[in-house]
């Protein structure tokens, strides 16, 4: 059993400063104070303060550590391994400093780093791509054999600043207390790079740009909708971006909607432009008729975030359905799933259903290597499910979803 544990923000309002506390989920703010609402934007990556409990006046510096959590997904020559992750890595070189910052991230209230956050903040020199190689060999199983492809889903990365200060030995500031022997009297960080925090955080207003209405959502929706003019957003440079959405219309009072990426791209390396391409592709028990081959080809991924368990088999099954029929443009006025995956991770997850879709397995050493996808569109489409008593039931496609997993999921 996977067990996910949430980060909390001790968090000041932008308007008027009261105290709050956010969960690491959180996009959508609400003062309880003011009751003004924002949208909390990340800039690249959000970044985290440790607490320290450093004796007063001593100077402290920071030291830098990426957060991964997320799913890890590896290809084999026949078959998908998933995993739910939550690890961290020293962001820089410098053996003196602990390899990672451990449950202390998830233990213990975290503050966002600002411009005038105090200390001395050292600059991460470790790229992410290779702190993704470590953290991919921690957990790579050398008896499976090699490997085809990796996925990195639903990942949520982030900078953790550790707090550390030089009293003849280096302390952990967390903990107060010496982690290293003593050191040589002409020992300093100076040696280290520095880096400064330029811009505080960005809180976008909840007012939709068209109409000037309150934007809606839920706290960790990352797409608002408009309910005066219909209109969908997405945060983008700075503001919000209007987003093409479509929905498959549905009677009943216990319909909920659930947000799908459907993204059209080039495909290199084998043919599939049309649904009977699929059909062939996988190898389905149906017989290809002329109406297939003119039925262009979409995949469809998530954008609400789901156990790694569940990603591939709802993937596969929306993108063999093929839904494009009956869609109409606009929000459905009925209850809506938040959007928590980004789209980003739906192109992540591209290739990842194509190799799930492919029969048989054992064309995947010889087709993989060279399958390219270069998404050229896509489209926010929401998907009618019924509530049932434990859970969501697609008819059409005869596709569940087990209520209590779908919450426990947005926590990941």
């Amino acid at each position: 059993m996977e067990y996910v544990i949430q980060l909390t923000i001790d968090h000041q309002c932008p308007q008027c400063g009261a105290p709050s506390t956010l969960e690491e989920t959180d996009r959508l703010f609400t003062c309880e104070f003011c009751r003004v609402r924002s949208f909390l934007q990340e800039r690249g990556h959000f970044r985290y303060l440790l607490p320290s409990k450093a004796p007063e006046g001593k100077e402290l510096v920071y030291v830098p550590y990426w957060r991964f959590k997320g799913m890890l997904f590896t290809c084999l020559e026949k078959e998908i391994r998933h995993r739910f992750v939550d690890v961290s890595q020293r962001a820089m070189d410098g053996n003196l400093f602990p390899p990672s910052v451990g449950l202390r991230s998830q233990a213990l209230k975290l503050k966002f780093v600002t411009p005038k956050s105090q200390g001395t903040f050292l600059k991460p020199t470790l790229p992410l791509e290779e702190v993704l190689d470590i953290i991919d060999r921690r957990f790579r199983d050398q008896r499976s054999g090699p490997i085809i492809h990796r996925a990195h889903i639903g990942d949520s990365l982030s900078i953790i600043y550790s707090p550390f200060y030089i009293d003849k030995k280096l302390y952990d500031a967390v903990l107060d207390k010496p982690i290293s022997p003593e050191l040589p009297d002409d020992f300093t960080f100076s040696d280290f790079p520095e880096w400064r925090q330029q811009k505080g955080l960005n809180f976008l207003p909840t007012l939709c740009p068209h109409c000037g209405w309150d934007l809606d959502g839920q706290r960790d929706s990352l797409i608002l909708n408009c309910k005066n003019c219909d209109s969908v957003w997405r945060p983008l440079k700075d503001r919000f971006s209007k987003l093409n959405a479509a929905h498959m219309p549905e009677k009943g009072d216990d319909v909920i909607y659930l947000p799908f990426w459907r993204i059209k791209g080039d495909i290199s390396g084998l043919s599939l432009h049309s649904y009977a391409d699929l059909v062939r592709l996988a190898n389905l028990p149906k017989a290809v008729q002329e109406k297939m081959e003119k039925t262009r080809f979409h995949f469809w991924s998530l954008a609400f975030k789901v156990r790694p368990q569940n990603l591939l088999q709802l993937s596969r099954g929306v993108t063999l359905a093929q839904p494009g029929e009956n869609l109409v443009p606009g929000v459905p006025k009925a209850r809506l799933h938040p959007v928590t995956l980004p789209l980003k991770e739906g192109i992540e997850s591209l290739k990842l259903t194509l190799v799930d879709l492919i029969r048989p397995k054992s064309r995947l050493p010889e087709l993989v290597p060279d399958i390219r996808i270069e998404p050229k569109s896509f489209l926010l489409v929401y998907l009618p499910f019924h509530e049932k008593h434990h859970d969501l039931v697609q008819p059409h496609f005869n596709m569940s979803i087990n209520r209590n997993m779908l919450a426990h999921a947005r926590n990941i």
